[in-house]
C-alpha cells in the first residue's frame, strides 16, 4: 500500500512539472515579437568559398566580389546577410544565382524591422540542392597606395626605378584567400560610402522594415558607379604576377597570387622593376622659391622608349638613391612624392638641396636714367639698369645641368651673351650643362621702364 501510494505521488509530481513547461511553453509562443516569430525559417549566408577585391586609389571604396556555396529547398527560401560592425555600404548589395540560375526567381530584398545592420533576401526555388551564389557590394576602409625607390647610377645618367604598392585594410571585415585588384584613375561619387554604411544603425534614416525590389539595390546610382563596375568586367587572369590592363580613364593592376586581408593587416606587395632607366641630374635655382638654395631633381620620361611607359603610375611616395662605389654601394640622396604620371609624360623628383652645386648672384652696378618730369617739376618718367653677375659652380664629379630662373616686374628688357627662355611676361631661365668641378661666369643687363617711360 505504502509502495503505491508513493508511485501515485511521484506521478503527481511529475504531471505538475509537464504542465509547468507545458504553460512556460505557450507563453513563450504568444509572448515572441513577431518578427523573432517570422525569421524562425531564415538561413544565415554561410561562409565565402572566393572572394576579389577591387580597390580603387582616388576614392575610399572597394568593390567586393565573392562567391558562396548555399543549400536551398524547392519552394520559398530567406537568406540573411549582416554588416554589423563593418563599413560595407547595405544599398548596394547584390545577390545572382551562378549555377540553377533558371530555377531560381529572386523576388526582393528587405531590412527586417528590429533588426539592424541585416538584409533579407527572399527567393523561389524549382531546385533543392547546393547552389553558388555571387554577391556584390561596395565597402570602405580597404585602401592602397603607391611607393617608388629609384637607384641612380654612379654617373646619374641611369636609373633602376622599382615600384611597389601598399594594401591596408580597416573596414571592419576580414578578407580570406582574397584575389587583390588596383585601380588607378579618379571616381566621382554622389554619396559618401561611410555613411551609407551607417545607415540602417540606429537613429539612422535607412527605412527598415521596408521591403525593396530588387532592381532598388543595384550598386550602380549613378554614373560614377557604372564605370566603375565597367573596371569589373575586365577578363579574369591566371599568372602569378601584377597584371596591368587599361580600360577607359581607368588602369587595372591585379596583384600576383592571393592573401588574406584581415581587418587591421597591411602589405607591401612589388609592382614592377624597371632597370636602365634614363634620366638628367637636374639642379634648379629660384631665389623666389628656395632663397640661394640650388634644388636637386631627377627628371625622366614615362615612356617606352625609357624602358618604362607601359602603363601609367599611380600617386606615391620616392626614395632615391646613388650608386657611389664601383661594388655598388648606395648612398642616400633623397625622398620626395610624386603625382599620377601619364604615360609619355617627363617626371621631375625633387630631392632636396644639394651644397655641391652653388649659384652666386651679385648686383654689379644700377642707375637710374631717362628722367622726365610734368608742368609742376613732379618725375613722372625714368628707367633703371641693373647688372647682375652670376658664379656658377659644380663641386660634382659628375656632369649636371642647371637651370637658374629670373622673375622681373613692370616693363623690362634683357641684354646677355647668354642663352636663355622667356617663360612667361614676368620670368626666364637660363639652362647650361656643367661639367666635373667645373666654374662659370655669365651676367645680364636688366633695363626697366617706368611711369610715362614705360611702353603703352
Amino acid at each position: 500500500m505504502k509502495s503505491l501510494q508513493t508511485t501515485i505521488g511521484k506521478a503527481r509530481r511529475l504531471s505538475r512539472l509537464l504542465s509547468s513547461f507545458l504553460a512556460m511553453l505557450f507563453a513563450a509562443h504568444v509572448l515572441m515579437p513577431p518578427s523573432a516569430a517570422a525569421r524562425v525559417n531564415v538561413v544565415t549566408l554561410p561562409g565565402r568559398d572566393t572572394v576579389q577585391l577591387t580597390i580603387y586609389n582616388s576614392a575610399d571604396l572597394t568593390l567586393v566580389k565573392e562567391t558562396r556555396v548555399l543549400t536551398v529547398r524547392k519552394g520559398l527560401n530567406r537568406l540573411e546577410f549582416s554588416w554589423a560592425n563593418t563599413l560595407i555600404d547595405p544599398t548596394s548589395l547584390e545577390i545572382r544565382p551562378l549555377t540553377h540560375a533558371d530555377q531560381i526567381d529572386l523576388l526582393d530584398a528587405s531590412f527586417p524591422p528590429r533588426v539592424n545592420n541585416t538584409l533579407e533576401w527572399r527567393f523561389r526555388s524549382e531546385y533543392a540542392g547546393e547552389v553558388v551564389v555571387e554577391i556584390r557590394y561596395f565597402t570602405s576602409g580597404i585602401t592602397w597606395d603607391a611607393g617608388y625607390v629609384a637607384e641612380a647610377s654612379k654617373d646619374e645618367k641611369g636609373m633602376a626605378l622599382m615600384g611597389s604598392v601598399r594594401v591596408t585594410n580597416r573596414s571592419g571585415e576580414d578578407y580570406e584567400n582574397a584575389q587583390i585588384r588596383l585601380v588607378v584613375g579618379v571616381i566621382r561619387l554622389v554619396e559618401d560610402i561611410v555613411m551609407l554604411a551607417n545607415q540602417g544603425r540606429p537613429g539612422s534614416t535607412l527605412p527598415t522594415g521596408a521591403v525593396l525590389p530588387t532592381a532598388a539595390l543595384k550598386a550602380v546610382k549613378d554614373e560614377g558607379r557604372a564605370r566603375m563596375l565597367a573596371v569589373d568586367s575586365l577578363s579574369e587572369v591566371q599568372q602569378k604576377q601584377i597584371i596591368k590592363e587599361g580600360v577607359s580613364e581607368y588602369f587595372l593592376y591585379t596583384v600576383e597570387g592571393r592573401d588574406t586581408i584581415a581587418n587591421g593587416w597591411s602589405k607591401r606587395l612589388p609592382s614592377f622593376r624597371a632597370p636602365g632607366v634614363p634620366m638628367i641630374s637636374y639642379y634648379k635655382f629660384e631665389r623666389e622659391r628656395w632663397g640661394d638654395q640650388v634644388m636637386r631633381y631627377y627628371r625622366f620620361t614615362n615612356s617606352v622608349p625609357s624602358k618604362l611607359g607601359k602603363e601609367p603610375l599611380p600617386d606615391g611616395a620616392v626614395k632615391a638613391f646613388r650608386t657611389v662605389t664601383d661594388d655598388q654601394l648606395y648612398s642616400y640622396v633623397g625622398g620626395t612624392s610624386v603625382k599620377y604620371i601619364p604615360i609619355n609624360e617627363s617626371v621631375e623628383m625633387e630631392l632636396g638641396q644639394d651644397p655641391e652645386v652653388l649659384v652666386k648672384p651679385a648686383l654689379a652696378n644700377w642707375v637710374k636714367t631717362d628722367i622726365a618730369f610734368d608742368n609742376h617739376g613732379n618725375v613722372k618718367g625714368w628707367t633703371t639698369r641693373e647688372t647682375w653677375e652670376f658664379e656658377v659652380q659644380n663641386s660634382k664629379d659628375i656632369d649636371v645641368v642647371l637651370d637658374i630662373r629670373r622673375s622681373f616686374q613692370g616693363d623690362w628688357s634683357l641684354a646677355t651673351r647668354s642663352d636663355y627662355e622667356k617663360l612667361d611676361a614676368a620670368k626666364v631661365k637660363f639652362v647650361m650643362p656643367l661639367k666635373p668641378r667645373e666654374k662659370r661666369q655669365f651676367s645680364y643687363e636688366l633695363t626697366v621702364k617706368h611711369g610715362t617711360n614705360a611702353t603703352r
